[in-house]
């Protein structure tokens, strides 16, 4: 019986980490000294709903709905970066405010929906930061302020599992250079808040973050 459950407890673990992605370039810390501010991108956000739940809703509803998962992602992650700097695990980086990043791009006419024609260079440059934040979350499941509500109204949505996969990468300003890049699949309860989202994925992953003190 026990090596039953240590078998079924390796294919879980196995199964878990195979889920998990991680790159950092290796000059990441030499390059990282040199930055004074990074700036988060809105993440490009996709929901899968099933089809009956596609059905109640329109075209506008569903491209606000991800348009607000992606909006949501960024603030948590920038929620995230001040509550690291706030108890002094984090470097001397300035994290810009996401709303005066969305205040800059929407100067140059750039949005959720065209960002992704630009290089990290041309927004690193247009934000005024030496680093950009962007990525991609996939769920099944949507989390963002009110959206659950709204959508167990809806549609029913109470009771599903959640299944979600987040990509977050970070970009050197001066050439584009991919200095980090993070990919992880996460099933199961996983919260009821992007915060609570971001919290556990960026749990083990900081510690290989520049950005982030390690002792």
């Amino acid at each position: 019986m026990k090596n039953k459950l240590f078998f079924i407890a390796f294919i879980v673990s196995t199964t878990i980490l195979s889920q998990t992605n991680l790159y950092e370039n290796p000059e990441f810390d030499k390059i990282a000294k040199n930055h004074k501010s990074i700036a988060i991108l809105p993440f490009k956000a996709t929901v899968k709903l099933r089809p009956k739940e596609m059905a109640k809703m329109t075209a506008d509803q569903f491209k606000r709905l991800e348009k607000s998962e992606g909006k949501s992602i960024q603030t948590a992650m920038y929620s995230w970066f001040l509550k690291r700097k706030k108890r002094g695990k984090l470097t001397s980086i300035e994290v810009q405010d996401p709303n005066k990043t969305t205040a800059l791009l929407s100067k140059k006419n750039i949005n959720q929906e065209n960002q992704k024609n630009y290089t990290p260079e041309e927004l690193a440059k247009i934000l005024g930061v030496d680093a950009v934040i962007s990525g991609s979350y996939e769920t099944n499941k949507p989390m963002s302020e009110g959206a659950s509500v709204a959508l167990g109204v809806l549609i029913g949505f109470w009771g599903t599992t959640n299944s979600s996969t987040i990509n977050m990468s970070v970009h050197n300003a001066s050439d584009g250079v991919l200095l980090w890049n993070y990919n992880k699949k996460v099933r199961g309860s996983i919260g009821s808040s992007p915060q609570d989202l971001i919290n556990r994925l960026m749990r083990k992953a900081s510690r290989r973050l520049s950005y982030t003190k390690k002792k």
